[in-house]
């Protein structure tokens, strides 16, 4: 398995150029998009970023791509998300080299910065998790997180992912990393205006721009 297809841009309203040294927010996509997706966030985010949003390796359809296949609602195969896992960490290592990776995550793409956290949690400072989940098992770095910043935004009218899977994931946070939490009254499956606030004012705090 190999990523391939990635979009560079930069954050702010007006995509000025990055300073030398400043980190990169990786965008991660959810299940059925692809990587231009959350590249629509990035002039809504503080300016002075670099921004990659990458394509997920599994093609559903002809602009619909995945991380890893569903399965039971929260519950995907742990084999399939180590697979995707060691194939965006692979991608990093090749394309970022020595860069400062803040990974930005919606949905399946969200799982996806939770597993970069606990499979590598020395290589990211912090990790943004909109409306996503955890995987349900234990991985090497879970007990080494417990410093890491990690914003978990998600709106109370999601259908899609269940509550179960909602609360497996609030309680895993809240007892492994620095979890900051944003519930947003009426939000469904989705990103607001209201969440892309927050999580602007949670980079500028645990990961600013040079």
């Amino acid at each position: 398995m190999r990523l391939t297809t990635a979009v560079r841009t930069t954050t702010g309203p007006d995509a000025s150029p990055a300073e030398p040294g400043t980190p990169v927010l990786l965008l991660l996509h959810g299940y059925g998009s692809h990587e231009r997706d959350l590249v629509g966030l990035a002039p809504h985010l503080p300016a002075g970023y670099d921004a990659v949003s990458l394509r997920a390796p599994l093609q559903m359809g002809p602009t619909a791509f995945a991380w890893f296949p569903l399965a039971a609602p929260g519950l995907p195969d742990a084999a399939a998300v180590t697979d995707a896992t060691d194939a965006l960490v692979a991608w990093i290592d090749a394309e970022l080299p020595g860069r400062t990776v803040v990974p930005v995550g919606f949905s399946q793409g969200g799982l996806m910065v939770t597993q970069l956290l606990r499979t590598q949690p020395a290589r990211f400072p912090a990790g943004v998790v909109l409306a996503g989940f955890t995987l349900a098992a234990e991985l090497p770095g879970d007990d080494a997180l417990a410093a890491t910043p990690v914003l978990y935004a998600r709106g109370d009218a999601d259908a899609v992912i269940t509550p179960a899977t909602v609360e497996r994931t609030a309680v895993w946070l809240a007892t492994h990393v620095e979890l900051e939490e944003r519930t947003y009254a009426g939000l469904a499956h989705g990103v607001s205006a209201e969440m892309l606030a927050d999580v602007s004012a949670f980079l500028t705090r645990v990961a600013p721009a040079a």
